[in-house]
């Protein structure tokens, strides 16, 4: 009986260990989910303790995944071999212009040259890294028309290099109605190769997760609004976006799931993985819902390695992962 029950104690301590190291499960609401993923396959928690976790980048050069923690004013790196550590601290707040609230980093994302920029949402300003493991920090924009930014929130970059990025207001204490906001709209911009900083969007509530079709023919626009979420999309025609649409309705979604339209990449074949109500959601380029990584916290944004064979989320108070399908 005595190794009965040191058996039944043993068998208690790696089930519950079990539980905890995953989250979650999968949606499957389309047949053609299974191209991206097994409605089987279980939701990773790599690491937790985070106030806010956002802005994920894989990067090959460390073979890691970086991602903010935003109240934290840190930037994390995991990896598989050496798990998480700090990698950039301070990463988006230093106390060099006026702000409300002392938040950090949130987007991250590489340019051609494999250099790391950062939205900073305490210092009102996207900069990039100076080196890689350096920690220092140089500003790349920070106003519009003589206008400091509210809080640099997400970017894309498109094929020749322009610097597409939201700016909401949620580095801002109080918002919209914050004393320290001196633009009034929260818009999409675009910075070029040349420099020439080009506002594209001047009519949303709250732009957040920004991505490009493959083809650079479409911007999809996530809109964190929680009386209308939704994700937008547009024609990009030269130095102006049209055709204004909404590409996805989230309202009945949002009236049972928790969490908002956030984070957005682009797979390979152009669907869609966009972070949202009940975790992210899986859409194709024609608007069908396919399913959903249902992470039970609010996921905050995604990014894809390399290889397309994680998707790496950042989960409130965790780093999650899943394994996806890949050809």
């Amino acid at each position: 009986m005595k190794n009965i029950a040191v058996y039944l104690l043993i068998l208690v301590h790696y089930t519950v260990n079990a539980q905890v190291n995953f989250i979650g499960e999968i949606e499957k609401l389309n047949p053609n989910l299974d191209n991206y993923v097994d409605e089987y396959s279980k939701i990773e928690i790599l690491a937790r303790g985070f106030e806010w976790s956002e802005g994920p980048v894989w990067v090959d050069k460390i073979n890691s995944v970086l991602f903010s923690d935003v109240p934290e004013n840190k930037i994390y790196k995991w990896n598989e071999n050496e798990g998480l550590s700090v990698y950039i601290n301070p990463s988006g707040y230093s106390g060099k212009v006026p702000t409300s609230k002392k938040d950090g980093s949130n987007g991250l994302i590489l340019n051609s040259k494999n250099e790391l920029l950062i939205c900073k949402h305490g210092d009102r300003e996207i900069a990039k890294l100076k080196r890689w493991g350096s920690g220092e920090l140089e500003t790349v924009v920070n106003k519009f028309q003589g206008k400091r930014f509210n809080s640099p929130n997400d970017m894309v970059f498109t094929k020749n290099g322009d610097l597409i990025f939201t700016d909401p207001p949620y580095g801002l204490k109080n918002r919209n109605s914050d004393k320290l906001k001196e633009l009034k709209i929260n818009g999409v911009y675009k910075l070029d190769t040349d420099g020439k900083l080009t506002l594209l969007v001047d009519n949303l509530t709250y732009p957040n997760g920004v991505a490009l079709s493959n083809d650079n023919k479409v911007m999809y626009v996530n809109i964190s609004d929680s009386t209308n979420p939704r994700i937008m999309a547009y024609d990009i025609h030269e130095e102006i976006v049209k055709n204004e649409r909404v590409f996805f309705d989230g309202r009945k979604l949002a009236e049972k799931e928790v969490g908002l339209f956030d984070g957005i990449k682009i797979h390979p074949d152009g669907t869609i993985f966009s972070t949202g109500p009940g975790g992210v959601l899986i859409i194709s380029n024609d608007g069908t819902h396919l399913g959903t990584i249902k992470t039970v916290e609010r996921t905050a944004n995604c990014t894809f390695d390399s290889n397309y064979e994680y998707l790496y989320m950042t989960t409130d108070m965790y780093l999650t992962r899943v394994k996806l399908k890949t050809n």
